[in-house]
């Protein structure tokens, strides 16, 4: 991560705290060492943004450093704190740790009544037992979509029967519980579905892809209306 981002999260995690942060809760959020926090927290300071607290007590943003509030009503703050609950429950690690973020940054900016609203729900989303064991990393698997990386992949489908294939990898799909990958399948010249519990291995190779027609997931989302409508 580069340290100007870095530096708008601590900012933006600040705000969206009432009571003071200590430095390893900082830290911790950031994934960096508490020393590394604290040179961060003195170039803000130097920067003029207003930090008060010290090392060893904790950090509190003036309620003075805020942004004009966004304007939400109480069903759309249930709707956005419902929707970064699921995806903390179903999604993977890092896509959890970006939905409490989004959160934060809504509380930030909101008036004190409608950001307990925020944090506080009236609707919450829990893990469930049902959740699939997922062996390979979803966090990149998510990245090699949006990067447009070649896999190669080692596939079991439902009648257990094994099979290496290497892929276009399109988009990732919930269905709850199972995820689902749609990719362009090269040894099959057709897109086809993959179940990501089923994956038993995954290589993300160094070759990219460009869109090309016929293979693209807006064609696979034009052949599956089609099929659809046929219905």
């Amino acid at each position: 991560m580069r340290r100007a981002d870095r530096l708008f999260r601590i900012v933006e995690y600040l705000k969206a705290r009432r009571e003071a942060v200590t430095g390893e809760e900082l830290a911790s959020e950031m994934e960096i060492g508490v020393r590394t926090i604290y040179r961060d927290v003195a170039d803000l300071r130097s920067s003029g943004v207003p930090i008060v607290g010290e090392a060893g007590v904790g950090y509190l943003l003036s309620r003075d450093y805020l942004v004009k509030p966004l304007m939400f009503d109480v069903e759309e703050l249930d709707a956005l704190s419902l929707g970064a609950q699921m995806v903390e429950s179903w999604g993977d690690a890092a896509l959890a740790r970006s939905a409490r973020r989004a959160i934060d940054k809504i509380a930030a900016v909101l008036p004190e009544a409608l950001a307990q609203d925020a944090t506080q729900s009236a609707a919450y989303a829990c893990s469930s037992r049902s959740k699939l064991p997922i062996a390979i990393d979803l966090t990149s698997l998510r990245r090699a979509v949006r990067s447009k990386h070649v896999i190669e992949i080692h596939y079991t489908d439902e009648s257990g029967r094994k099979s290496q294939r290497r892929i276009r990898p399109l988009c990732l799909v919930f269905i709850a519980p199972v995820w689902l990958l749609a990719a362009w399948c090269e040894a099959r010249h057709d897109f086809r579905e993959f179940r990501v519990d089923r994956v038993t291995r995954m290589k993300i190779t160094d070759e990219r892809f460009r869109d090309e027609k016929g293979k693209t997931i807006k064609d696979l989302q034009q052949r599956n209306r089609k099929r659809n409508s046929s219905r």
